[in-house]
């Protein structure tokens, strides 16, 4: 579907699905296709915490050498949950020395959001949701997590400053959860993030992560995923000065 649309490439969310884990696979189908591999996703989520390795750091360590061997540049990972307290005490460094033994690979931490049940909030993460408190080498900038955040994509984009290495572009109404829209149905400020991103020096990759679940058919499906790439596209090429002392 990607290589139907023109998309330039794809992101491998690592899965219970065995081809996800498979590099060799993977680089039949970019092979076939011409869809190259252009950043990997850790097995970081709740529901992927025993692919690989039950062990979070060897988790990261085969995630990168599955992005190695795709010449993918990045590596997308979440901070630890709350519970994985000995695994949060050291991330930080860890993250570091990893990113030093996989110097083609950036590690690139994700901001997450808070999560709201029975009118009440809580964060699952340590030391919280939003990385730019503590500080890495690398982030991820989601804008659906923004918009489930309270955040300001604009906002979260100038603490990460320099270290944007990539985006998970989506949108999302604010109601606290991730909605994962297709860019513009939101109240995220998607084009002029994406406008501003030249200004910024940013290198990285833009990866569309929209939810197509309720989609009624494979028309619609490709319809939410081409409109996606279509404002990505229109929105890259309008590149607007940035000026993070300025109003917004």
């Amino acid at each position: 579907m990607a290589a139907a649309l023109g998309y330039d490439g794809v992101e491998v969310m690592v899965w219970t699905d065995a081809v996800s884990q498979d590099a060799g696979a993977l680089r039949g189908l970019a092979a076939h296709y011409g869809v190259p591999v252009l950043s990997v996703h850790s097995p970081c989520l709740l529901v992927t915490q025993r692919v690989w390795s039950s062990d979070p750091w060897e988790r990261l360590r085969r995630s990168a050498v599955l992005a190695e061997s795709l010449d993918a540049p990045t590596v997308v990972v979440h901070p630890p949950f709350t519970w994985q307290r000995d695994y949060a005490r050291t991330f930080a460094d860890g993250i570091g020395k990893l990113g030093a033994e996989h110097s083609g690979v950036r590690f690139a931490v994700e901001n997450m959001y808070p999560v709201r049940m029975a009118g009440r909030e809580f964060v699952p993460y340590m030391p919280g949701w939003d990385p730019t408190d503590t500080g890495y080498d690398a982030y991820t900038l989601d804008l659906s997590h923004c918009a489930a955040s309270h955040s300001d994509s604009l906002e979260m984009a100038d603490r990460m400053g320099a270290e944007l290495a990539h985006v998970h572009l989506g949108d999302g109404t604010g109601e606290g959860r991730d909605e994962h829209l297709v860019p513009g149905r939101g109240t995220q400020p998607c084009g002029e993030l994406l406008a501003s991103l030249s200004g910024r020096g940013f290198t990285g990759s833009v990866a569309v992560e929209v939810s197509t679940r309720r989609a009624k058919s494979r028309a619609d499906r490709e319809g939410d995923l081409r409109e996606a790439l279509e404002f990505a596209r229109q929105h890259l090429a309008a590149p607007t000065p940035v000026d993070a002392h300025s109003p917004r």
